[in-house]
């Protein structure tokens, strides 16, 4: 069982060599080739320099036992033994010299490549998968180390072959001398690689339990040290309860790793004197044969070289194996990641039948994963085109997940919703998005120019001038740019050099351009836009909103009945589920929930 269980771990170590060969070839073929060729001349000097120093020796004893011509011939053959190592010595420098450039250009390159597989494979995400934590864990440890251990994997797998013919070589010197020392050699280093390949194996799974964890670091490392956190970290005196948070966090691996490393190196130790034995047993095993004159004293010169050699090279063979194992383990963290399946979003229609239709949705609902309560329940509505539709309801009854499921960034767990008389699964999803302006309440502020900040809203149009001023004047923000140090070319945000800050009501106003640059969208959405207004520019935006979607679809989500009571239809929203719906005459004549929300804040202006 026991070697069952070991020739299981040795085979497995290759189980994603193929991947990793793979992908290596896919970043650079030249460079992979190199690395191969200098692999093999590297494995195949060793034994030969060993060799040639015996011969060396052998000629020099010669030279000393001998006279006249015997003497000069001897001489000559040790010259030309030295003459034939150094060319040898200075062939094998320069292989492994090439061997380290093509692994430092190939780990730049490779580096490169594995990022942008990882974040390719996220732009097919959907929205759940980043707020699933499980998930999230995954594209957390693919990145941490995954970028690295492809080429690793490579290295060692070439390490291995380099060592086995290293091996084979020094082998057929050894076997010239006794076959049990060929035995002796290849078991010297068994213990250590079962004792290494434990180590490995637990190494892998303490840090791969531990993504969580190493999450919140990063977090708490984010709270203390960025602006967006800053403020209330101080003023709520957070700081030392943070820093105390991170540190316990880091003393809990610490414990765990010291005990690992501790293990590992008592281990070590006590399994590399068992080597070291075996090493000192050949040694004087091959000396007392030169002396009982079995071989001559080049031959033991050369037989210990050769056992020096053999088990630097078994050492290194287990070693590349145990690495290996470790980066198979890693690497299993990225083809998880790469390989998890993503139900494909996007039809193939670009139109709809029925482009009067509008917006329907179908006794739709939805429920995050691993929650038994509906986030939306069973929700029916239809919005046709030219029409206003206001969302109302209190924070969690389903407002934003109405949008993002009309958006794609869900899909319904039951019923359908339509656009246009067609599924919305069955839209090719660009379409599908271009055909939507959307500002959510908690938009980005992307650290880039004020151009670009609101030109994103049309990434084709990124570079528009007279479109992007446009739609800052419709959002109510090209009063303030022009006072901008550099309008709109003026670096917004802090992570950059020269960034300039704005107010919470200037982002929210730069977040509303970027809306209104989507001038060809049929349906456009405003999930509490207007937040961080005054009640005057709110007054004026939707003036502007009025007149853009005239011939649109228009959503408006808001807690303000001022903005709300302008849509020709309300729903009202609670506990998932639509409760009430109309205009707002209709809804005030109910005298129910929306009407009593209404009072209340008209109440709170008088």
């Amino acid at each position: 069982m026991f070697a069952i269980t070991l020739l299981t771990r040795f085979f497995s170590v290759f189980r994603y060599s193929a991947v990793a060969l793979r992908i290596v070839w896919d970043t650079s073929a030249v460079l992979m080739l190199a690395m191969a060729l200098t692999t093999l001349i590297a494995g195949v000097l060793p034994a030969a320099i060993a060799s040639v120093g015996g011969m060396f020796v052998d000629a020099v004893a010669s030279a000393l036992g001998a006279s006249g011509a015997q003497a000069e011939a001897a001489r000559a053959q040790a010259l030309n033994f030295v003459f034939i190592e150094v060319g040898l010595v200075l062939l094998m420098t320069a292989a492994q010299q090439a061997n380290t450039v093509c692994q430092a250009i190939l780990r730049v390159l490779l580096g490169n490549k594995i990022n942008v597989m990882i974040l390719e494979k996220a732009l097919t995400l959907e929205l759940a998968h980043f707020e699933d934590a499980e998930y999230y864990d995954k594209l957390v440890r693919a990145r941490r180390e995954a970028s690295s251990r492809p080429l690793s994997l490579v290295t060692k797998t070439f390490d291995l072959m380099r060592n086995v013919i290293s091996l084979v070589a020094i082998g057929a010197f050894l076997f010239q001398f006794s076959p049990w020392a060929v035995l002796l050699l290849s078991l010297a280093g068994v213990p250590a690689f079962i004792a290494e390949a434990k180590f490995s194996g637990e190494a892998f799974r303490v840090n791969k339990r531990r993504s969580a964890e190493r999450r919140m670091q990063i977090y708490l490392e984010m709270v203390l040290t960025r602006e967006d956190g800053v403020k209330e970290v101080k003023l709520l005196q957070l700081g030392k309860l943070f820093l105390q948070r991170y540190v316990d966090i880091f003393l809990d691996m610490y414990r765990e790793d010291r005990s690992l490393v501790l293990r590992r190196g008592v281990w070590g130790y006590g399994l590399g004197i068992l080597a070291s034995a075996a090493f000192y047993f050949a040694y004087g095993w091959v000396g007392f044969a030169a002396i009982a004159g079995a071989i001559t004293i080049g031959q033991m010169t050369m037989y210990i070289a050769q056992f020096r050699l053999g088990q630097g090279s078994v050492t290194s063979s287990l070693t590349a194996v145990n690495g290996m194992y470790e980066d198979n383990l890693y690497l299993s963290n990225l083809t998880e990641y790469l390989d998890h399946e993503v139900p494909e979003l996007s039809g193939s229609l670009h139109a709809g039948p029925k482009p009067e239709d509008g917006i329907r949705f179908d006794n739709v609902s939805f429920y995050y994963p691993g929650s038994d309560v509906p986030a939306l329940d069973s929700v029916s509505l239809h919005i046709t085109p030219g029409e206003s539709l206001a969302i109302v309801g209190e924070n969690g009854s389903g407002k934003t997940t109405l949008i993002k499921l009309l958006t794609r960034l869900y899909t319904p767990t039951h019923g359908v919703i339509s656009l246009e008389g067609l599924p919305l699964q069955e839209w090719d999803i660009d379409t599908l998005r271009k055909k939507i302006g959307v500002i959510f309440q908690d938009f980005a502020r992307y650290q880039l120019i004020v151009g670009e900040n609101i030109g994103i809203g049309d990434a084709d149009n990124l570079t528009a001038e007279d479109e992007i001023k446009e739609a800052a004047q419709k959002g109510m923000a090209d009063a303030f740019i022009s006072d901008l140090p550099s309008g709109y070319q003026t670096q917004l945000g802090t992570w950059f050099k020269d960034g300039k800050e704005l107010s919470g009501g200037q982002w929210q106003k730069v977040a509303l351009s970027r809306a209104f640059m989507r001038s060809k969208a049929d349906i456009l959405i405003l999930d509490e836009p207007t937040a961080a207004i005054d009640a005057k520019a709110e007054a004026d935006i939707f003036a502007h909103f009025a007149e853009l979607t005239a011939n649109r679809i228009s959503i408006i989500i808001s807690h303000r009945f001022s903005t709300v009571r302008r849509a020709d239809h309300i729903i009202v929203l609670e506990k998932s589920r639509i409760i009430e719906q109309g205009s707002h005459d209709e809804l005030l004549a109910l005298s129910g929930h929306y009407a009593t929300l209404f009072k209340l804040q008209a109440e709170g202006y008088q």
